[in-house]
């Protein structure tokens, strides 16, 4: 029984099954054909037919029926009442009888319209009348009523807007005629009935202006309501706003919003200036202390209170951003600026009926209550007298408004509030300025400044058509006293600049031998005094960076604001300043390091003779050895090494100023805003740089890490590894090669390289048992004095000496070198070689005292000399030889002008950031400027050395 029962179950399953797939087979046969639709709009579908939102197509309706208000269904036809109604099309429509001409206001049930029908087929009655179709408990009357209101005494009722009901009427129809009618002589206007005693304001045209645009127009919605409003506000005004003021605030007056504060001139000083704000702030704290809590009173188009609205989530900020990018805006000391392109139709969807706002911010009394203050609004397109006051500097001349709006969609349509608007107006440019109390020390501010630019644009084709906005929070506080600080500095530091380079301008003088004031000794003092100069804006930029970066990233209790973009202009001007003038003082240093005269002096004797045939006698005589020239060569070579020498690393000092401000994130500390923070999220909002913060942590970078390494090469590597510059002191004295260097035409220095073993041309063995019996002190000392060990001098040498020592250097300059080996002539190689045998035997006899007309003194400088850096005693008779433990000779190298190239790759390094705003860009040109710099230097000063020496170039590798 129970098989025979399953298997018409189951062959009812397979049924099923198989109809199913063919169904489905079937839908999927118009794939093939893609996922196409006709278009059909409900505008298209007519009356007969509606719109089926499922199927987004036109449908029939019914018989006796026809197309609803809202075009997605069917309504019976006038005479006809619904049956029954599932939506759609589903409606069955029944003839009303011929003695129930109307139907209900449901579309139910038929009745009688004792008044008349409508154009829908339902009944009316007069406009002081109400419509009554059932009876107090629900039951449907046969015949309508149309029932009067009572608009007399007592009752004052008029029917309301549906027409269904009997409310009380308008208070000012009461006031003026005792009922609800305003006849003549009284005047009805937006709904108010005014006596005919009382003065209206003229009729108001309603037309506006876009000035922007220079079009002016009829505005639909001004038509409506402009002079209905206009007289309401003077109708309140004269019963009861003049009789007062809200919370003691005059501009605020009774029952009426407050939309601007008076027109007296100099009131917006006083609103801005003449209170503080009660609450304090600071960078680090409670959410009621880092955060401005602004809070708007929002309204609608026709002055409705909508809500209370704290401005948190981007309320008016147009551009689109994450929640916390948004609300960085309202973090306290975060300069915050947003800017984009917007699409109008986003606009005009977004915008449709504009929003207006009262803005307030917010702050806790002292007795726990919540308060808030009104912040005013500086309309930048406002005009008072047909000028635009509020777009010049003069605070005195603002007019400060209150009441204010983001986009206005809605006085820019003509004739149609239903159709798109011709013109709108947006807020194009919205910053919100906080201004801080000077001298504070507790966060103190004046009340907030919210300054709107507003831009008209014609409506077009809004789907292509974009506007540009922006939104920012800036912070300022008065810089006058940081500037007349700056300017005090300045002044203070520039006269002492203008002393220092007059001194260095007696000191050259001194050292060139010349006592006449002539243009060059003007021209050298103007390069000494751009030198100075540059040093003292580079002191003044570097102090005023790190000071900002120090005070305003390290307080919790706010005292400093950062300056303004625009008031930093003085310091990039200072900057540029700063890097011009050192750029010159380093031009001019290497053209001085690449004109200097310098001589080896060889100490090496001949040993013994030997025998050399003359050439054109055929005989052979005897000769003295010649000496080795290749110690020369050697010692050239050394010198040509250490000419680009710097006490740092110029590629590990760029890298590593990189790595801290890239990877590290030093840069982070540049921002404009309250964090002191190396690191920021990937969604944390990033403020804008600051120009002198940026130079202030660039300027701190360079400087501390080429300061530890200077110490580094000075405390150790120099002492423990290698001193380049004591080696090559040491490396002329075993050469037996002495160096003599002139800097200035009667000022140099000198190196005593003469071996105390007599000679240095000589093998290994004999080299290494000198060395030993030096180290054991069984030889004289290497000084230039008996028992001393003073090698290095500087030299202030006599007129008469420069003189004998520009006679033979001129024979030295005759021919410098020839240009190869091979094709130089004999003549010009022998008058070089005798010119040069000639300056080694002068000077070698001048060092050892043989030209008593020429001699000279070895003394100690006095202290103030060293301090000044030039030499008292004028050199007339006899040269002077100071010692010099410090072995300034590197001054006429790069080693000893470390200061002068740390200053200029740090202004380098800085103009190219402030212009570019990429440290990565930066580093990379300072190190390649440093490169081509090198590259000048080595070879200019490898072709001078050629040429004063006589070493040939091509043995300078």
């Amino acid at each position: 029984m129970r098989a025979c029962c399953r298997r018409p179950r189951v062959a009812m399953v397979t049924v099923g099954r198989r109809i199913a797939a063919a169904l489905l087979m079937a839908a999927a046969l118009p794939l093939a054909r893609g996922f196409s639709l006709p278009l059909q709009r409900p505008a298209d579908c007519g009356d007969n037919r509606y719109f089926e939102v499922s199927r987004l197509a036109c449908r029939s309706c019914g018989a006796h029926q026809r197309q609803s208000g809202s075009g997605s269904s069917c309504v019976c036809q006038p005479g006809y009442r619904m049956v029954s109604s599932n939506g759609g099309s589903s409606v069955i429509c029944e003839k009303c009888p011929g003695n129930m001409n109307g139907v209900s206001q449901d579309g139910w049930n038929c009745i009688i319209c004792p008044k008349g029908l409508t154009s829908e087929g339902k009944c009316k009655c007069l406009n002081d009348e109400i419509l009554v179709e059932r009876s107090v408990d629900g039951v449907l009357l046969d015949e309508a009523l149309c029932i009067r209101c009572n608009g007399s005494e007592q009752s004052f009722s008029a029917p309301d807007a549906s027409g269904n009901r009997c409310v009380r009427c308008e208070q000012t129809f009461i006031n003026v005629s005792k009922s609800c009618d305003c006849n003549s002589p009284n005047t009805l206007t937006g709904g108010l009935c005014f006596s005919a005693t009382e003065s209206l304001p003229p009729k108001a045209l309603p037309t506006v202006r876009f000035g922007q645009l220079g079009i002016t127009l009829r505005s639909a919605w001004f038509l409506k309501n402009l002079q209905s409003s206009a007289s309401a506000c003077l109708y309140i005004y004269i019963n009861t706003a003049r009789l007062g003021n809200v919370h003691s605030i005059a501009y605020w007056r009774q029952n009426l919003p407050w939309l601007y504060y008076g027109d007296q001139p100099g009131l917006a000083s006083q609103v801005l200036e003449a209170n503080n704000f009660p609450s304090i702030f600071s960078f680090k704290g409670t959410d009621k202390d880092v955060k401005l809590q602004f809070v708007a009173a929002s309204f609608d188009a026709a002055g409705n209170f909508l809500k209370w609205q704290g401005l948190e989530g981007g309320i008016l900020q147009l551009c689109p951003d994450t929640q916390t990018k948004l609300n960085a805006a309202y973090a306290f000391g975060t300069t915050y600026q947003q800017s984009c392109k917007i699409s109008l139709s986003k606009i005009l969807l977004e915008f449709a009926n504009p929003v207006f706002y009262d803005l307030f911010l917010e702050y806790n009394g002292d007795d726990g209550q919540q308060y808030l203050w009104a912040v005013p609004v500086l309309n930048l397109n406002l005009q008072y007298s047909e000028m635009f006051v509020n777009q010049g500097v003069n605070m005195n001349n603002w007019l400060l408004t209150r009441r204010f709006f983001l986009v206005d969609a809605l006085s820019g349509k003509e004739n149609d509030l239903g159709k798109l608007p011709r013109v709108i107006r947006i807020a194009s440019k919205i910053t919100i300025s906080i201004r801080l109390v000077s001298h504070t020390q507790r966060g103190t501010i004046y009340p907030p400044l919210v300054t709107i630019a507003y831009t008209d644009v014609l409506v077009q084709n809004p789907e292509t058509q974009s506007v540009m906005v922006s939104f920012s929070v800036s912070y300022e506080m008065n810089q006058s006293e940081a500037q007349v600080q700056t300017d005090i500095t300045l002044g203070v530091l520039g006269g002492l600049a203008v002393l220092w380079s007059l001194l260095k301008t007696a000191g050259w003088k001194r050292r060139t031998g010349n006592s006449v004031i002539d243009l060059q000794t003007l021209f050298k003092f103007l390069l000494f005094y751009a030198g100075d100069l540059a040093n003292v804006f580079f002191i003044i930029t570097v102090g005023t960076g790190i000071y900002w970066l120090v005070f305003f990233k390290a307080q919790q209790f706010v005292s400093v604001l950062l300056p303004l973009p625009s008031e930093e202009e003085d310091f990039v001007t200072y900057i540029a300043c700063a890097f011009s003038l050192k750029a010159l003082q380093f031009l001019q240093l290497l053209v001085s390091q690449l004109t200097i005269d310098i001589f080896f002096i060889d100490w090496e004797r001949p040993k013994g003779k030997v025998l050399k045939a003359v050439e054109g006698e055929g005989v052979i005589k005897s000769a003295a050895a010649p000496v080795s020239i290749w110690r020369t060569y050697f010692i050239a070579n050394e010198w040509n090494e250490i000419q680009t020498m710097r006490k740092i690393n110029p590629l590990f000092q760029v890298l590593a100023v990189l790595f801290f401000l890239e990877v590290v994130g030093f840069s982070n500390l540049a921002l404009m805003d309250s964090s002191s923070s190396l690191t920021r999220g990937s969604e944390s909002y990033i403020a804008p740089w600051s120009r002198i913060l940026r130079f202030g942590v660039a300027a701190a970078l360079w400087l501390a890490i080429a300061l530890i390494q200077i110490l580094f090469f000075s405390v150790f590597y120099e002492r423990f590894i290698e001193d380049k510059i004591s080696q090559f002191v040491d490396l002329c004295c075993m050469s037996n090669i002495s160096v003599f260097l002139l800097s200035h035409s009667c000022f140099g220095y000198y190196i005593h390289g003469r071996s105390v073993h007599g000679h240095a041309d000589t093998n290994m063995e004999e080299m290494n048992m000198n060395l030993k019996r030096e180290a054991e002190n069984l030889c004289s000392q290497r000084g230039l004095l008996p028992n001393t060990d003073g090698q290095t001098f500087q030299i202030s040498i006599s007129r008469k000496m420069r003189l004998h020592y520009d006679r033979i250097h001129e024979t030295l300059m005759r021919k410098r070198g020839p240009a190869r080996l091979l094709d130089s002539s004999a003549n010009t190689f022998e008058q070089s070689t005798r010119a040069y045998n000639t300056m080694n035997k002068f000077l070698s006899s001048f060092i050892d005292h043989v030209h008593k007309e020429m001699d000279y003194i070895v003394k100690d400088k006095l202290l103030l000399e060293r301090i000044l850096g030039m030499e008292f005693m004028e050199p007339l008779e006899k040269s002077l030889f100071y010692n010099d433990e410090g072995q300034s000779f590197s001054d006429v190298l790069y080693y000893g002008n470390e200061t002068t190239l740390l200053i200029f790759d740090i202004l380098f390094f800085s103009v190219v950031d402030l212009a570019s705003q990429s440290f990565v860009l930066a580093a990379i040109l300072t190190y390649l400027q440093q490169e081509i710099f090198r590259f000048i230097r080595n070879t200019l000063g490898q072709k001078n050395l050629a040429s004063k020496t006589l070493v040939d170039e091509r043995f300078l590798i």
